[in-house]
């Protein structure tokens, strides 16, 4: 569809097979306006499934890509449009996002626009956040020594030094400061409950809203990891697979575009601005470009359930993403034919960037550690 409209197609960039950027060939010097495209399910025990509403981003977003290019040509504006095919979101890792950015392929964009499920309409505060908080996906591999289910104290369990770590961040939870999330899956247990396991391994991933305290949780939760391959005579081998980080957050693009979602029907309109909320999730590319996530009204479900994507094939869906879409077109079209506005959301973004070294000094004086000190006998 996008090469029938005079866009170019690269596929595989970046190294990832399913991800691609579609440059349109009839653009002219000028703003170069991103839309970023995701389209992965989410992997569930009976089936993968779209409840994220993915499916809808491809269609959404190309249809504003589409429309804003074909303006571009037809009024001889200045400009041109750039579609960022982003894989693999819901796996993080790889983070195709910061993948991309690292290989150069968002290098020239001047501005990105993405569209995304949402339970509501509403506009993001400014300033550093993430749409899921900061998270550190963390893989924790147990080994142990193999042995006869009869006589296991010849061995020493794997599996049992990683329930153990469960239990020890069941006992975490209670003493982190209530924002903290961490979850975790058991991806390898054993082959047979004859055998005592000699490898057990799981992943988790441990979220908070920002990246100081988040530190502090993960060390915690290695520590955790360590202490019960301690007691259980096991060994643990500790590794952050991969993270998420805080982006930038603009009021100019994110206001103008809660604005033309009204304009165009949006429903369940929540006016009182959200926590900070940038466009994408890893950080990488929210914090280099500035960009905005557009999010009308299009399930009455919750995320990641199978109501979401139901309701992707119906009424609100259909409705919400043609909000979306609309809106989209109209943030590229203003940015793209108000240089003042383009030096505003610059500003913005600049100004936000100089204060992230800030930001952190501020959080880190916000958590001390407090001081333990050596028990003493009795």
């Amino acid at each position: 569809y996008l090469k029938a409209h005079a866009f170019d197609v690269e596929m595989g960039v970046a190294g990832l097979k399913t991800a691609f950027v579609a440059r349109y060939t009839k653009g002219t010097p000028g703003p170069n306006l991103g839309v970023i495209l995701e389209y992965d399910a989410l992997r569930g025990t009976s089936r993968d499934f779209h409840g994220d509403q993915h499916s809808a981003q491809g269609p959404v977003g190309i249809a504003a890509a589409v429309a804003v290019a074909e303006f571009l040509t037809a009024s001889k504006t200045p400009g041109t449009v750039t579609v960022y095919g982003t894989p693999a979101e819901e796996l993080a890792s790889p983070a195709a996002k910061t993948v991309m950015y690292n290989a150069g392929v968002f290098k020239g964009a001047d501005v990105l626009i993405r569209s995304h499920s949402s339970t509501a309409t509403q506009a993001p505060g400014p300033g550093f956040g993430s749409c899921c908080m900061n998270i550190n996906v963390m893989h924790y591999v147990f080994s142990g020594a193999p042995a006869h289910q009869l006589q296991a104290w010849d061995g020493r369990d794997a599996l049992k030094g990683l329930i153990e770590l469960f239990n020890h961040i069941d006992g975490i939870r209670m003493t982190v400061r209530p924002e903290t999330k961490i979850q975790g899956i058991i991806t390898e247990g054993g082959k047979a409950p004859n055998v005592v396991p000699d490898r057990a391994a799981a992943e988790f991933w441990i979220r908070y809203p920002d990246p100081v305290y988040l530190a502090q949780v993960t060390e915690r939760v290695n520590d955790a990891a360590k202490g019960a391959a301690l007691a259980t005579g096991t060994k643990v081998h500790i590794d952050l697979d991969s993270s998420s980080r805080n982006g930038i957050s603009v009021a100019a693009l994110n206001y103008l575009a809660f604005a033309y979602m009204k304009k165009f029907g949006a429903t369940k309109v929540e006016d009182d601005p959200g926590r900070p909320l940038p466009f994408e999730e890893t950080g990488t590319v929210a914090t280099q470009i500035p960009g905005v996530g557009v999010t009308s009204h299009s399930s009455n479900g919750g995320y990641h359930t199978f109501e979401m994507e139901a309701d992707a094939l119906g009424e609100v869906g259909h409705h919400g993403f043609l909000v979306d879409a609309q809106t989209m077109a109209a943030v590229l079209y203003h940015f793209a034919t108000d240089a003042p506005y383009r030096a505003a959301v610059r500003r913005e973004f600049d100004g936000l960037k100089g204060l992230y070294d800030d930001y952190l000094t501020a959080l880190r004086n916000a958590y001390p550690l407090p001081n333990v000190a050596e028990p003493t006998g009795n």
